[in-house]
């Protein structure tokens, strides 16, 4: 698999798109509050939440490394971020293989 099989795969690919573009939206949402909010409270579990399945297992195995202790902000930004940019791959990857685009065979029409 080529670099750009694996770009296109994560980002040109229109599910991944659109979830990439959920996620934007959410981390545009919790920045927003959190600058313009007296007290932004819970407002960053959105963005997590929708890299969830990865990134609770990336939290779990990081949080029993640390002895249970809270991440550094740029640690939990980066696991984050690349939580996300592998469930795109993923994402990408089902939806070209489900087309049958991956192993060049021809579509069922």
């Amino acid at each position: 698999m080529t670099a750009r099989t694996l770009v296109r795969l994560t980002f040109a690919n229109p599910a991944s798109a659109i979830y990439l573009g959920l996620v934007g939206a959410a981390v545009a949402f919790a920045t927003a509050v959190t600058l313009f909010a007296p007290d932004p409270g819970f407002v960053w579990v959105l963005p997590a939440l929708c890299a969830f399945p990865l990134f609770l297992c990336v939290t779990l195995i990081h949080g029993a490394a640390l002895g249970g202790g809270p991440p550094a902000t740029w640690l939990f930004i980066t696991e984050l971020v690349l939580c996300v940019l592998a469930q795109s791959l993923a994402l990408g990857t089902i939806v070209e293989a489900s087309r049958g685009r991956l192993r060049g065979r021809p579509r069922a029409n």
